[in-house]
């Protein structure tokens, strides 16, 4: 018979390996040893009579029984996390760690302002947020909120609509616009230095325009291509492309002047961005705070939006 006694320190190994698909990032994570780690995964195997990853030298991966694992535990973990978090923060207020899951953009404008002021109000608490371009289960991920467009949020969560809607900008430096000239329509850019941009899963973006429900997928051409928005503004400022921003992350170059924009009429205003998170009985008093101050703080939904 299989010991079904498992513990919570066993629980949050499994999840971190899981999480991160990495014993080594898991160990920083959960700060302990590999070897620490990796010995206790062996015993709750041992322990289950089941083995929850597939390893090899180079990756580690969930079994079946692993993914029934994350479907079933994980979130019964988080309800376990939270009821713990109320108890503790029932005299002394809302401490811990509060996890968020974004995209690079939306981390540094409207959620940064947010997270300062939650931070101001309350010092007990721990903030770990993670910026990355490809999407995660935040549940099966063990993030409390998650940041994205309002089309890719999940059904099933609760939505807080958080700032302005997105808008892409098409950009260049004086330099380059002095020795190439503007785009006035949308294939004019087949024509000129565009930098790419690669997805996290390899893919290279295409441009996206639309004006007047015409919808235009250009796939750029350019010397260069690049998966980080910083780097990419570096090589739009010395004169030698055009790049395809989202609007928040050059509108102070653009504003300055060091940026000028282009075929702007044909970048209109796209999905807001949002917070979500899943619906739990027992949310912790960090996660309560946190959203108790979105909403105070940003626009409420439209009548018939989710609550």
């Amino acid at each position: 018979m299989p010991d079904l006694r498992v513990g919570l320190n066993e629980l949050e190994a499994v999840t971190a390996v899981a999480r991160r698909a990495s014993f080594r990032q898991a160990a920083i994570d959960l700060n302990v040893s590999t070897t620490a780690l990796s010995n206790t995964i062996a015993k709750v195997e041992s322990n289950l009579e089941t083995r929850l990853f597939n390893r090899t030298t180079r990756s580690v991966s969930l079994t079946e029984a692993g993914r029934l694992y994350m479907e079933q535990v994980g979130p019964a973990l988080q309800d376990v996390r939270a009821a713990l978090e109320a108890v503790r923060s029932h005299n002394v207020g809302p401490s811990g760690v509060l996890r968020i899951n974004a995209f690079a953009s939306a981390a540094r404008t409207p959620l940064m302002p947010l997270m300062l002021e939650f931070s101001r109000r309350y010092p007990k608490v721990h903030i770990d947020l993670v910026t990355e371009g490809r999407l995660v289960d935040i549940v099966e991920g063990g993030f409390d909120l998650g940041v994205r467009s309002a089309n890719l949020v999940p059904s099933d969560m609760i939505v807080i609509p958080l700032g302005r809607p997105q808008r892409y900008a098409i950009v260049g430096s004086p330099a380059y616009f002095e020795v190439h000239g503007r785009p006035w329509a949308p294939t004019d850019l087949l024509t000129h230095h565009c930098l790419r941009v690669r997805l996290p899963n390899g893919a290279i973006f295409p441009w996206y325009l639309e004006r007047d429900g015409e919808v235009i997928r250009l796939d750029v051409n350019g010397q260069f291509t690049l998966d980080e928005p910083g780097l990419a503004k570096a090589v739009v400022g010395t004169g030698v492309a055009l790049g395809f921003f989202m609007e928040q992350d050059v509108q102070a170059e653009i504003e300055t002047g060091a940026f000028e924009r282009v075929l702007e009429d044909w970048t209109p205003v796209r999905d807001n961005l949002c917070l979500y998170y899943p619906n739990r009985r027992n949310p912790s008093a960090a996660l309560k705070a946190f959203i108790d101050l979105a909403r105070a703080n940003i626009q409420p939904l439209a009548a018939g939006s989710s609550p």
